[in-house]
């Protein structure tokens, strides 16, 4: 027997509540995982509040992250005792995650865990901090450098904004970090390493098709009107990673941007993110991610808490990443 979070739906609501399951009751999968830890992300929030159509079938155990050890497995790049890691590939949604004491799982939808990063290290990044290691490498590759000039962050206080704001930091840019509780989070961003911090209410007037330029480029969280006027404001030849949409899926801009400035509008995903990129993401923030990273911005939980911190989520109340202890 082993605990779990199960979500069930009942008169078209989603309930949630903590059980003792039998391993039988699993999932077919190619390898059985012992959960350390899992993590409570955006997208969990809204599977277990209801808030969002993000589970596909019930009941199901939500968590999109996981880590933990391999208890037995039929695919021979995994032993018993193996330590792995597991962000994505749809797991919390249409098949169980994370969290929960035990988990099954493709072979496919594992990475070893990193060299030198604990398993709730690896957690404390998750798929927020491999999101962001994507942004970040994305911005990189699209030709920004440090000096480049300041490089812009949305939705600074959460999982992805708090790590991107960290990861660009380490790498020398000047990065100025966009959140709507400034008084509230202000002076962690900067020991984060945010040059500066600034209201979001500065973004979320309508943009004209083209504004002052004022950024090398960003890492936006957040789509929709805050999408739109960032893209107005980028330098000359600059980029945006986009990687959110809790501001909303819609994005009402002009060709202007990009046909004008040429400003480049990347889209990242960490779901689906091949091996080879995930493992070259995850080895990068095991070089990059500075210890302070952990004792600031991250704060552990138990299962039985992560209703409440869910709701609490996806109302913006939670700051940097929470980790699920199983």
């Amino acid at each position: 027997m082993f605990k779990a979070l199960v979500l069930e739906q009942q008169d078209k609501k989603t309930i949630a509540e903590i059980r003792q399951l039998d391993e039988s009751s699993l999932p077919e999968g190619e390898v059985l995982i012992a959960v350390d830890y899992s993590s409570l992300n955006y997208k969990d929030g809204l599977a277990i509040t209801g808030k969002g159509r993000i589970v596909r079938q019930f009941p199901m155990v939500p968590g999109i992250d996981l880590t933990g050890q391999v208890i037995e497995s039929k695919d021979a790049r995994y032993q018993a005792g193996d330590q792995v890691v597991l962000t994505g590939w749809g797991v919390g949604e249409g098949h169980w995650g994370g969290m929960a004491e035990k988990a099954s799982l493709k072979a496919d939808w594992l990475v070893p865990l990193p060299q030198g990063m604990t398993g709730k290290q690896a957690m404390m990044i998750g798929t927020a901090g491999l999101t962001a290691m994507l942004c970040v490498q994305a911005l990189v590759d699209a030709g920004i450098k440090p000096e480049s000039g300041e490089v812009l962050v949305t939705g600074a206080s959460g999982g992805v904004g708090s790590v991107a704001v960290t990861l660009l930091a380490q790498l020398g840019y000047q990065t100025v970090a966009v959140t709507g509780r400034v008084e509230e989070n202000g002076e962690l961003l900067k020991q984060l390493g945010a040059s500066r911090v600034i209201s979001r209410a500065e973004l979320e007037e309508p943009a004209r098709p083209l504004e002052k330029q004022l950024w090398a480029a960003a890492i936006d969280t957040a789509g929709s009107k805050i999408l739109a006027k960032v893209l107005a404001q980028i330098d000359y030849d600059g980029a945006v990673a986009a990687c959110g949409l809790a501001n909303g899926f819609d994005l009402p801009t002009t060709v202007m941007p990009f046909i004008l400035r040429g400003v480049k509008l990347l889209g990242i995903d960490s779901v689906n993110c091949p091996f080879e990129r995930r493992i070259a993401a995850w080895k990068r923030l095991s070089e990059i991610m500075p210890a302070s990273y952990y004792q600031q911005a991250c704060r552990e939980i138990e299962l039985t808490e992560a209703v409440e911190c869910a709701e609490a989520i996806t109302n913006g109340q939670i700051t940097g990443r929470t980790v699920i202890k199983l």
